[in-house]
């Protein structure tokens, strides 16, 4: 008997198979369309994918992992999905607060990138936010700048997954001297970078009154021939909107809509001066909408009617913005803002939930840019794109709800595991991919050449563009 039972023992424990890393011991909250919750639970990742979830104890049953990472007094979840934002202006926070969108862009953002842009300032910005991304939880993200190809680099040395949309813009900043140039960047930037694992390129006109509309047909025409992604701003403003109906007779959603530029692959970001048309017109071209509360309320643009975008079935990611009108990455303080934004704004105290707010910042960013198979949900077979956030502070007790707490409660660095692809790029609060020391004194080294740049810059004419 004794051999026997030994024998039945080793043959359990070579039957295991082997993998990669094991994530065990935490709440785990899934997002897979069950909204299953498993407490405790534990991850098992194979190279670079999810191969299960399930308790620890039948992990443990199933797999030998070459590394075993436990994460008691923690909530375990899918990594956040950042769908807008303007990544290396993280070297202009805090530069211009307490402004107008137009004052803040003509006389302050637009002067300051004409005489600071370059390949080495925007890798040091690219390098500064995504380290903030890494310690807060981010792990893929949707960018909007110039020198994507510089962004794409320190993105993929950082490990994190990003939509970067080269911008197409008829203002002479950063590596866009002329329309031209900026489309031929745009298809190179695409062809180096369409295979990637962790990179999708896209394609990003910057506004309908920075871009005209020949120049707006020939980047939807450049997205779709590549099947990319295509970005924008839209209906940001009052002023948007009003300059729109004057120049073109419709607003911005139907002034894109007459121009065959709306449908499948199409992300617009903020969408806040929308009416009830318009937002039917978004959701039957089946285009999606970043929705980034905070960077709206700073610059006073508006409350975008987000409860109206989800009951008429509009995909809604969740975006903070670039940090120069944020002025931070910190994608839950974006969900708690987002939720009670919605409740204040609407007099209704269930218009966005907990559960609704960390939807939008998973699954909808992860169908807001495409991504809904591979990322923003635990599940075997979708990439391992895991963070783990402790629960375990004076703030964080005690905790009945773990969606309320990581909505309502939870900050940035409260996170101290990060994995994308099954990649550890933060494991106690270390980050592992980047030097931190390094990444800020860059930073502070640049931040003085903005503070020259400002202060002998003219303002800069961003009027709209005319239809040529």
């Amino acid at each position: 008997m004794l051999t026997a039972a030994w024998v039945t023992v080793s043959y359990a424990q070579t039957d295991r198979k082997p993998i990669t890393l094991v994530i065990t011991g935490g709440t785990v909250i899934t997002m897979d369309a069950r909204w299953r919750i498993l407490s405790p639970g534990a991850v098992a990742i194979s190279g670079t994918d999810i191969v299960a979830v399930d308790t620890p104890e039948q992990i443990k049953l199933r797999f030998r992992a070459r590394d075993t990472i436990e994460v008691p007094e923690s909530i375990v979840m899918p990594g956040l999905v950042n769908t807008h934002t303007h990544a290396p202006t993280a070297l202009y926070r805090g530069l211009a607060d307490d402004r107008a969108p137009k004052e803040w862009l003509d006389k302050y953002i637009f002067p300051a990138e004409q005489k600071t842009l370059s390949p080495e300032f925007v890798r040091a910005g690219a390098r500064l936010a995504a380290l903030e991304m890494i310690q807060s939880g981010t792990t893929t993200f949707a960018d909007m700048y110039y020198f994507e190809g510089d962004i794409a680099v320190e993105v993929k040395a950082a490990g994190l997954r990003a939509v970067l949309g080269q911008t197409i813009i008829q203002v002479p900043i950063g590596d866009v001297p002329n329309p031209e140039e900026g489309l031929a960047r745009a298809e190179a930037f695409i062809k180096a970078w369409r295979n990637d694992p962790l990179i999708s390129p896209a394609v990003a006109p910057h506004a309908i009154y920075t871009v005209d509309a020949p120049l707006l047909v020939a980047c939807r025409e450049l997205s779709k021939r590549y099947e990319v992604a295509t970005l924008i701003h839209v209906s940001e403003t009052k002023l948007e909107v009003q300059t729109s109906k004057e120049r073109y007779g419709v607003p911005p959603v139907a002034y894109l809509d007459s121009l065959g530029f709306l449908g499948p692959g199409v992300l617009v970001a903020h969408g806040i001066w929308v009416s009830e048309g318009e937002i039917a017109t978004l959701r039957a071209r089946g285009v999606a909408v970043s929705h980034n509360p905070e960077s709206n309320m700073k610059l006073a643009s508006g409350v975008a009617p987000i409860p109206a975008y989800l009951k008429a079935g509009v995909t809604v990611g969740l975006g903070t913005d670039g940090p120069a009108s944020n002025n931070d990455l910190d994608m839950f303080e974006a969900m708690r803002v987002a939720s009670l934004l919605a409740k204040v704004h609407s007099g209704d105290p269930e218009a966005v939930s907990a559960r609704t707010a960390l939807e939008m910042a998973t699954m909808g960013g992860a169908r807001a840019l495409g991504l809904e198979r591979k990322i923003g949900s635990l599940e075997p077979g979708k990439s391992a794109d895991v963070i783990a956030v402790a629960v375990n502070r004076a703030r964080q007790t005690p905790l009945y709800d773990p969606i309320s707490h990581l909505v309502y409660t939870t900050r940035g660095d409260d996170v101290h595991l990060t994995v994308v692809n099954g990649r550890v790029l933060m494991r106690g609060r270390k980050v592992l991919t980047m030097d931190e020391h390094r990444v800020l004194s860059e930073a502070r080294l640049m931040s003085k050449r903005v503070k020259a740049a400002v202060s002998r810059a003219a303002p800069v004419n961003s009027a709209p563009v005319p239809n040529r």
